[in-house]
């Protein structure tokens, strides 16, 4: 059968999304309703998420990945987008939590000046978060993570007027800067050594697969290796994971965080953390499983002296302190915080570095299903934590918007006058805390148990001492809104936003849905994409029958 290459779409849809975006600022030369660019927002929300769904759904009734070749150029000339399962579901989270914070943007953004820069901003800050996720190229991976650096940088430094957020933008965007050119190096080395930008072209290659070619293709994938391959490998993966753990705010790559969070708007501060530091995470597990996998080269999974560590090993090592460190650390860090959005950046580290742990353990030795138990509960938990941290940042933001400090005493007794602002705050911190009937709870539950099934139980105990110690962090909100103390504001005084309210509800709705759906998604969802993030070949082998049908196209055969 020949192979039928999937919809344009698919492959459009970020670039899509960023057109959409640059075409905000020439629209205003024209119109000047500010009704119409949130709903020129909100349709390009719903598009994201409508081809969000689409290749999800198609993924996953194919068991396989998409990929689509852009130009109709034959892989590895052209650029590819490559959608599996991890990315499927990280691209669906991404679209469909974006959508609730355009919609809650509507209201943050009403008395507001520049809201055509705010919403240019967004939708590229959407745009390239998809790209990252949806492409199977690492220089293409750098021009998205520049993307969405620069969205970033810009939504920081929103409120311009600040002094602080211009100082947080600032410091922010010249170590982002650094870290993606860093980045941009690594992609030279790889290349040198690699001769190919496709993630699958060098899994290939580090799987031993060099029979995958034929006539036509072999002045452009062959099947040695230029230079020293462990060396390459060695700096790329380095220089590489260095980037990502700087976007995913791990410890001690965290510090630019705490700053950017108080200044950018509340909705900005909830894509930042609830989805920008996912896509550092994303990279980082994409470069270790599916690029630097388990059944990768034998110098990167066996020890180059007796005694010594395969250099993989040592990697992943790096990472789990690291990971560890931040869960410990952010955890004592927001107990100590009277800015309500630092204790949640806080939050974040705290969060990001269970993610990192459970990423951590898939190391040569270890049982696979104990590791794919870990990855599952790595993907839930990133779900869990986007939908907890974006719930918390809107409805505290709601807060203070109307309050006007993010002093924690001064927002004391605030849930007297905004009840729904307040309810979903007592539960997106519950669900972080792990409580159940929330999703959090079983997030956590399972990283503990994948813990000890990988033989690993000094990890598992610090999931539950870094949760404990977060404790004080979750109290101070809980207080803060459940207080019996005067409120802020005279009673009556605020109406809560419909908008916000329908938001901040579908969030609090989510936490509990997952918990509910728990064995469902976990067998059909999570369970699946780590099976397949761990072995990599159907990765491959979709970009192989590609490759081939084009090829073999383009010569006659």
């Amino acid at each position: 059968m020949a192979f039928v290459p999937p919809s344009p779409i698919y492959g459009l849809s970020a670039i899509l999304l960023i057109v959409a975006a640059f075409a905000v600022p020439i629209f205003t030369l024209f119109v000047k309703n500010k009704r119409f660019y949130d709903a020129y927002a909100i349709a390009f929300g719903v598009f994201a998420l409508a081809i969000s769904i689409s290749i999800a759904r198609k993924v996953f009734a194919s068991n396989a990945p998409i990929i689509y070749p852009f130009g109709g150029w034959p892989p590895p000339l052209g650029i590819v987008y490559e959608v599996d399962m991890f990315g499927a579901v990280i691209g669906l989270l991404i679209s469909s939590v974006m959508f609730l914070i355009i919609v809650y943007s509507t209201w943050y953004t009403e008395r507001l000046s520049g809201y055509e820069w705010y919403y240019t901003l967004l939708l590229g800050l959407e745009a390239g978060m998809l790209g990252v996720v949806y492409t199977g190229d690492i220089f293409n991976l750098f021009v998205m993570l520049e993307v969405v650096a620069i969205s970033a940088y810009g939504l920081v430094a929103f409120y311009r007027n600040r002094p602080q957020a211009v100082e947080a933008a600032i410091k922010y965007a010249i170590v982002g800067a650094t870290a993606t050119t860093i980045y941009f190096i690594a992609t030279i080395f790889i290349y040198g050594s690699y001769n190919t930008l496709h993630m699958a072209g060098i899994a290939m290659r580090n799987y031993g697969y060099f029979h995958l070619t034929f006539p036509g293709m072999l002045n452009y994938l062959p099947g040695v290796f230029y230079g020293n391959m462990l060396i390459s490998a060695c700096i790329a993966l380095a220089l590489s994971l260095w980037v990502f753990t700087f976007k995913a705010a791990v410890f001690p790559n965290h510090f630019w965080l705490p700053d950017a969070h108080p200044e950018a708007p509340a909705p900005v501060s909830a894509a930042l953390s609830g989805l920008v530091v996912k896509v550092g995470a994303y990279a980082s597990a994409r470069f270790m499983y599916t690029m630097f996998g388990l059944g990768s080269t034998e110098l990167l999974n066996h020890g180059i002296a007796h005694g010594v560590p395969p250099p993989r090993t040592m990697f992943m090592i790096a990472l789990g302190v690291m990971g560890a460190l931040s869960a410990v650390i952010g955890a004592i860090m927001m107990g100590i915080q009277r800015d309500v959005k630092r204790l949640l950046a806080y939050s974040t580290v705290n969060h990001i570095g269970f993610i990192y742990m459970a990423m951590a353990v898939g190391v040569q030795g270890a049982p696979r299903a104990a590791i794919a138990l870990a990855l599952a509960a790595m993907v839930f938990h990133m779900i869990n934590h986007s939908v907890g941290k974006s719930l918390l940042f809107m409805s505290t933001g709601a807060m203070i918007k109307h309050v006007g400090s993010r002093d924690l005493d001064k927002l004391v007794g605030i849930g007297k006058v905004m009840p729904v602002a307040g309810a979903t705050t007592v539960i997106g911190a519950l669900n972080l805390l792990g409580v159940p009937p929330f999703a959090g709870f079983l997030s956590k539950y399972l990283l503990y148990q994948a813990f000890l099934a990988v033989g690993m139980p000094y990890l598992a105990v610090l999931v539950v001492v870094a949760s404990a110690l977060s404790l004080l962090g979750y109290a101070k909100l809980i207080y803060m809104v459940v207080s019996s103390k005067p409120a802020p504001v005279a009673p009556g005084s605020i109406k809560e936003s419909p908008v916000v309210c329908g938001v901040l509800i579908v969030l609090a709705i989510a936490t509990v849905a997952l918990f509910a759906a728990y064995p469902f998604v976990l067998k059909h969802v999570f369970v699946v994409t780590a099976q397949h993030l761990i072995d990599p070949r159907i990765y491959i082998s979709k970009y192989y029958e590609v490759m081939a049908w084009m090829w073999s196209s383009l010569y006659g055969g």
